[in-house]
């Protein structure tokens, strides 16, 4: 597992499945992601705003190059978002405990993304992001 680099705001990481409440994981890793200065593109389907950042509704709607789509759906969930996952081309994708999918883990190894299966809060604050 890397780093994504010395300079965090050089990424943009896409958290799919972001809550708008403070108590949910995805909530902390947004806000997280935000402190340590990457920028940060929540997405969730009907939140206007996550924090102080403006939430993209899908993946369609997200023109930058993505750096790391940390995931926070579970499989039925981002059965769904599979071809949206791989049209966004993000260079890795991390499987928060409870996402894992073999279906999109296979379609995203074919298609040359790195997979990583781990805990984006713990690879924040151990410094492996």
């Amino acid at each position: 597992m890397q780093r994504t680099s010395e300079n965090p705001e050089d990424h943009v990481v896409v958290v799919l499945g972001a809550s708008p409440k403070a108590a949910r994981y995805s909530n902390m890793a947004v806000r997280q992601l935000q402190a340590k200065g990457y920028r940060v593109i929540p997405v969730h389907p009907t939140a206007d705003i996550i924090g102080d950042l403006p939430v993209a509704h899908s993946l369609r709607g997200i023109e930058e190059k993505v750096h790391t789509l940390t995931l926070y759906l579970g499989p039925l969930h981002s059965r769904g978002q599979i071809d949206d996952i791989l049209a966004l081309a993000p260079q890795r994708v991390i499987f928060n405990p409870g996402t894992e999918s073999r279906q999109l883990e296979a379609r995203l190894r074919a298609a040359g993304i790195e997979c990583l299966h781990t805990c984006t809060l713990v690879m924040l604050r151990s410094g492996l992001f």
